[in-house]
């Protein structure tokens, strides 16, 4: 696994032994950031969020293509995903290691919203739904701000009132990706 372009272009990142997490692949992953520069424009993101981020590869990779700043949340693997953030010597990266639901409701608290938001969470166990489901109601995207869903290719997602489905893609029979937009409001 490696960073695919920019500023810290093919830098291997470190994963975590055995079968735990599920890394997005490097094709998948070079498919969904060719589809997220065609939608957004990563030096104008302030922020970006990393939810179930494994190995960090997601949030990483839209800061090295320009985002500002990346807060990444994960239960088991937050030495892993510092270890690389620290391999790529980028600033503004924060590891929050807890439950999804709880930090979400703390970063939400403390007011804070991202521009860029990713969940790939463990598939078949309709974590995909409710983080999508948290981001909304939590109101922790920005207006224009996109949310990336990565999901079983069997699993159904639906759109909260306040988000849009923009584009999706599967990837053979296992993984789905969904991007979600949330309207601007007049």
């Amino acid at each position: 696994m490696r960073i695919i372009t920019g500023r810290a272009r093919g830098l291997k990142l470190k994963t975590p032994a055995g079968l735990s997490t599920r890394p997005t692949s490097d094709r998948v992953k070079e498919s969904l950031f060719s589809i997220l520069g065609g939608l957004i424009d990563f030096a104008e993101i302030d922020t970006v969020l990393d939810i179930f981020a494994g190995t960090g590869a997601l949030g990483l990779e839209a800061v090295s293509r320009g985002a500002r700043a990346a807060t990444f949340i994960d239960t088991t693997t937050t030495q892993i995903i510092r270890d690389n953030v620290t391999r790529t010597r980028f600033d503004g990266c924060n590891v929050l290691r807890g439950d999804f639901d709880k930090i979400l409701r703390r970063l939400s608290r403390q007011g804070l919203t991202f521009d860029l938001i990713f969940s790939d969470a463990p598939y078949g166990k309709g974590l995909a739904q409710q983080s999508l489901n948290l981001v909304a109601e939590l109101n922790l995207l920005r207006a224009g701000g996109l949310t990336v869903v990565e999901h079983g290719a069997d699993e159904i997602l639906i759109a909260p009132p306040t988000l849009r489905l923009v584009r999706n893609a599967t990837y053979g029979n296992t993984t789905a990706i969904e991007i979600f937009v949330k309207e601007q409001t007049a």
